[in-house]
């Protein structure tokens, strides 16, 4: 049992946004420990580590909204109400006008102008502050603001002048009618492990746009939703997961296809025949079943990368190259000498060299050619990830490629540098025990700090969203509950000894909702996991797709019906954290952990609740006639046909196959809870024998017809 907190320490995490408790989904309330929440107000730059300080920050809690002119970003719905609150001393409050710069964003329909505001006088109130009597003076926001990231000014003569940022966000962001009327499905990839004949071992961008091809043209999918293709290191040793990259707001250079850049098409003889070279020694690597070696990968491919990058460019590619770098910002500069630096084997760390001082323009100017050849790379890999959107559409696709966007990056990666001011240090990112992950999880992330996130006016999160759209028509935000609040681990402690800290939901939904209207996005949020029951009901209410996976869909103690299913969702049989559907049914599952140690009850408990829960859902099929009834039990791959029937027969507007699943693999690609015991991340695509099966396969894998045709029901 977990001692109570007192009054005043509870008093104090709510003022900041920390949870002293939370419900867990079988109902049961844990309350945190004391030491985790002082640590986690540390992170906030809150001192609660003494009864007196902890009376300081209560006073200071109290005090804080009084001593800021306006709220650092105020968020606001399209159509509704917004009341603007200005506070400054009681002496320039009369003089206090307030007004709105416009966004001229055209994808968002702004032209620009101002837009002064109207001073509500029966609404101010008055404190005194230090013997300083100060006054919050309200303004009324018309309806009429357009979507867009505007900003608010407010002055008084020459004693107050502040700004702040305002953002108007969609109501509701649309699902097109087309999906509504008649639902899509999709396949689910993780795009290194599908490779084909011209791959460098790995699968890669021109793969997936040939996935995207055959799925869409062949058998009518609307997308291909695939794992996070976040930027990594940029040297060996790579991290295998896409979900701990080292930065959200750029890609991984080795999903680049060296091949498919236009400057290699016109290279002399030399450079033509050295990348024919490098891409027949990795090509060796394809027809391999048994792991992914990204490192000796990266080694090959950087060599050939590096040839065609000496290679001149054409004028329109050079102004194309120029525009890129223009358009992508501070941040790209930012990013690549973050890259630059790490490949001298110094790369920069908040506590060695902040990302925006004196420092790092001295090093920028000494690293001018490597973070050259990092933004080319940027530049190549997002024209890349583009045309395999494109063939995507062109393949009679509705939405394309749905991009994966990871909860958080590496901490000592270029995000964690550079976003350094509104990342929490000394904790990181986790989830409490649930049934599956029962000793609970630490993704070793540093989170957002709300705080410092509204200050910077959501900008770097803005950034993120837009970069993960550029070249997709759909987003998968992997555990959206995140939006809303995030278990916070002190650094060293076990992730059982955490603490959920609340973000601004309305804020960060609605941003997302705006980044992806103005691009003519979906949202699909992973919503599984302990959260609040309104939570699911609020994501709909957005636009926002849920997750339902059929093995987490229960009512009770009994398989939830296909038509409770919720519509507005992204309905699956299984996902990547567990092991495709054929072996799921033969109970690998709980095997797998039993091996890795990650059971907390005894195996055969674990093993027989495995049973009834298969049992149970077997039962659900035969009910509805997906499999005949009889003593003999169908062969495991027309259970899993069966499974795929099922969520056929679910509302939900949009369908996903694992491409696992489509050609039988039996391995989980992730197994939560471990590191190096199970080679997450790491296992390429093979079938039931273990045979490596590529693109090239695909159009002669039966199970891969089947399992299409179950779910379209072409």
């Amino acid at each position: 049992m977990t001692a109570a907190l007192s009054p005043n320490l509870k008093r104090l995490a709510r003022a900041h946004g920390v949870l002293p408790e939370y419900v867990d989904r079988s109902g049961v309330r844990h309350i945190a420990p004391q030491a985790a929440v002082i640590a986690v107000l540390a992170a906030l730059g809150v001192n609660a580590s003494t009864p007196s300080a902890l009376a300081r920050a209560l006073t200071e809690a109290d005090r804080r909204e009084w001593l800021r002119p306006m709220a650092p970003t105020v968020v606001g719905r399209l159509g509704a109400e917004i009341e603007l609150t200005v506070t400054v001393e009681a002496a320039h409050a009369p003089g206090l006008t307030a007004w709105i710069d416009l966004d001229d964003d055209p994808l968002l329909g702004g032209n620009g102008g101002q837009w002064q505001l109207t001073r509500l006088d029966d609404k101010q109130t008055s404190r005194e502050i230090d013997g300083v009597e100060m006054r919050r003076q309200v303004f009324h926001v018309p309806v009429g603001v357009p979507l867009g990231w505007h900003t608010l000014h407010a002055r008084s003569g020459d004693a107050v002048d502040a700004k702040a940022r305002l953002v108007i966000v969609p109501d509701r962001l649309e699902v097109p009618e087309s999906l509504l009327s008649r639902r899509g499905w999709g396949v689910m990839a993780q795009i290194y492990s599908h490779r084909s004949e011209r791959s460098w071992g790995i699968g890669d961008f021109a793969d997936l746009a040939d996935l995207a091809a055959i799925a869409g043209r062949e058998h009518g999918a609307d997308f291909v939703l695939i794992n996070p293709v976040h930027a990594g290191e940029a040297v060996p040793p790579l991290t295998p997961s896409p979900y701990l990259p080292s930065s959200r707001a750029f890609l991984n250079p080795i999903y680049i296809r060296p091949e498919a850049i236009e400057e290699f098409s016109y290279a002399p003889t030399g450079v033509r025949e050295k990348v024919a070279k490098l891409a027949q020694e990795a090509a060796r690597d394809n027809e391999n079943p048994e792991i992914i070696d990204r490192d000796r990968v990266w080694r090959l491919k950087r060599q050939a990368l590096e040839a065609i990058h000496a290679l001149p460019l054409s004028a329109a590619r050079q102004a194309d190259f120029a525009a890129f770098r223009k358009e992508r910002g501070e941040g790209l500069r930012t990013f690549c000498l973050f890259a630059a630096l790490e490949e001298a084997g110094n790369p920069p760390t908040p506590q060695t060299m902040t990302a925006h001082g004196p420092e790092a323009e001295c090093a920028a100017s000494e690293h001018t050619s490597g973070m050259d050849f990092h933004a080319w790379l940027q530049w190549i890999a997002d024209g890349q990830l583009g045309s395999a959107q494109r063939r995507a559409k062109d393949s009679g696709m509705r939405v394309g490629i749905m991009s994966d966007l990871a909860v958080g990056v590496h901490s000592q990666g270029a995000d964690a540098w550079a976003l350094a001011d509104v990342l929490a240090h000394g904790v990181c990112v986790g989830a409490p025990p649930d049934p599956f992950n029962q000793q609970g999880q630490n993704w070793s992330q540093p989170p957002w700090r709300p705080d410092t996130l509204s200050e910077s006016g959501y900008e770097p999160f803005k950034t993120m969203i837009r970069a993960v759209l550029r070249n997709a028509g759909a987003i998968r935000i992997d555990h959206i509950l995140g939006l809303f609040r995030l278990w916070w681990i002190p650094e060293g402690a076990s992730p059982t000894k955490g603490c959920y800290v609340e973000y601004d939901h309305e804020a960060m939904v609605g941003i997302v909702a705006l980044e992806a209207h103005r691009v003519g996005a979906l949202v699909v949020g992973e919503d599984l996991g302990v959260s609040e029951p309104w939570v699911h009901e609020y994501l709909p209410s957005r636009g926002i797709l849920g997750s339902n996976v059929l093995w987490f869909e229960w009512e009770g103690k009994e398989p939830k019906s296909p038509e409770w299913y919720r519509r507005m969702a992204l309905t699956t049989v299984t996902v990547h954290d567990l092991p495709p559907s054929a072996a799921y049914l033969e109970g690998e599952q709980v095997d797998l952990r039993a091996r890795l140690g990650l059971l907390r009850r005894p195996e055969a408990e674990e093993r027989q609740a495995a049973r009834i829960e298969r049992d149970k859902v077997l039962s659900m099929l035969r009910d509805r006639g997906l499999i005949a009834r009889g003593a003999v039990e169908p062969p495991t791959v027309q259970l899993v046909l069966a499974l795929h029937r099922f969520i056929r027969s679910t509302p939900s507007v949009l369908l996903g196959i694992s491409l696992a699943d489509a050609v039988g693999e039996r391995r989980a690609q992730n197994m939560p809870g471990t590191d190096n015991e199970y080679p997450n991340w790491r296992i390429p695509l093979a079938d039931s024998s273990g045979r490596a099966v590529l693109l090239d396969d695909l159009p002669r894998v039966p199970m891969f017809a089947a399992i299409t045709a179950a779910v379209s029901g072409r």
